[in-house]
């Protein structure tokens, strides 16, 4: 049963735990500094940092497992692909740190979220080759999800977006792009030494990346038009498919992202690493030891 002018229970969706239906998180369980991964089974390669591990739930494929590192607290919480998960997840961490669980209501006090995202992308550059680590200053979004929900136009990078649509003459049937920025606190912290980059976030992996397999991608030059794109003295580099949202919905609540990606793929050169495991791994070591600096 709801309170009058709380959020109602097919709104806001928990698990008979009363953690968060999808993430398998609550408030309590939830550290301040988040690690996004995409694949579940890059989970596991935080637990040997961890000094100790006080909480892990699986759903589907979102696992999480909250531990500390040092003395210092993180949350690490696979995604799965798409912005779709995005929407769920973000939307569902904020709940753990900002819904009264018991009342359904907001929180009086606003906790803020430390974000970081570690993946893998595609460069749309020659000259930024495969092992390159680049951190997202910026995501144009392709995929739409942003123009669902009201969000102040200053909290976005609107000016951004336009001159994106006009450069690459976007348009009907295409969903309208949106840009936002990441956290210049993590991009100084978490990013430094990283290649600071446009990140695009596409809604698939094939046709919306310019992908020809047996159905043709109605953009044959898509890639062209993104990689000659350029905005605040940096290009357009690589093609991934969560930042945008990422980055959206912590602007739009008060929260603090970044995206660091190791480049396997290069769309220009063709060239392609299948085997970055320790690759991947330096960089996980990276990111939780920097987090454990803040």
């Amino acid at each position: 049963m709801n309170n009058e002018n709380s959020i109602k229970d097919s709104e806001l969706v928990l698990a008979p735990t009363g953690n968060l239906y999808h993430i398998g998180l609550g408030p309590s369980t939830l550290a301040d500094d988040i690690i996004l991964v995409g694949d579940p089974g890059r989970v596991e390669m935080f637990r040997p940092l961890m000094d100790e591990v006080e909480f892990e739930s699986r759903n589907r494929e979102m696992f999480a497992l909250t531990g500390r590192r040092h003395g210092h607290r993180l949350t690490v919480l696979s995604t799965g692909m798409g912005c779709d998960n995005i929407d769920i997840v973000m939307t569902e961490l904020d709940a753990a740190a900002n819904i009264d669980l018991a009342t359904r209501r907001p929180s009086a006090n606003h906790r803020t979220l430390r974000m970081v995202r570690i993946g893998t992308c595609g460069s749309l550059q020659p000259d930024v080759d495969c092992g390159t680590i680049v951190a997202g200053r910026y995501a144009i979004g392709l995929d739409g999800l942003m123009n669902y929900y009201r969000v102040d136009p200053t909290l976005l990078c609107e000016p951004m977006a336009d001159a994106f649509c006009r450069h690459t003459g976007l348009q009907q049937p295409f969903a309208r792009p949106y840009a936002a920025s990441c956290s210049p606190l993590l991009a100084e912290t978490i990013g430094r030494g990283m290649k600071p980059v446009i990140i695009a976030t596409a809604p698939g992996f094939y046709g919306p990346q310019g992908r020809h397999v047996r159905l043709a991608p109605s953009l044959t030059d898509l890639n062209e038009r993104l990689a000659t794109f350029e905005w605040d003295g940096l290009r357009l580099t690589n093609l991934e498919m969560e930042t945008s949202a990422i980055y959206g919905f912590a602007r739009a609540m008060g929260h603090e992202a970044l995206t660091v990606c190791l480049v396997i793929a290069n769309r220009p050169t063709g060239h392609f690493i299948n085997d970055y495991h320790d690759a991947m791994h330096q960089l996980v070591e990276t990111v939780v030891d920097r987090f454990t600096e803040l």
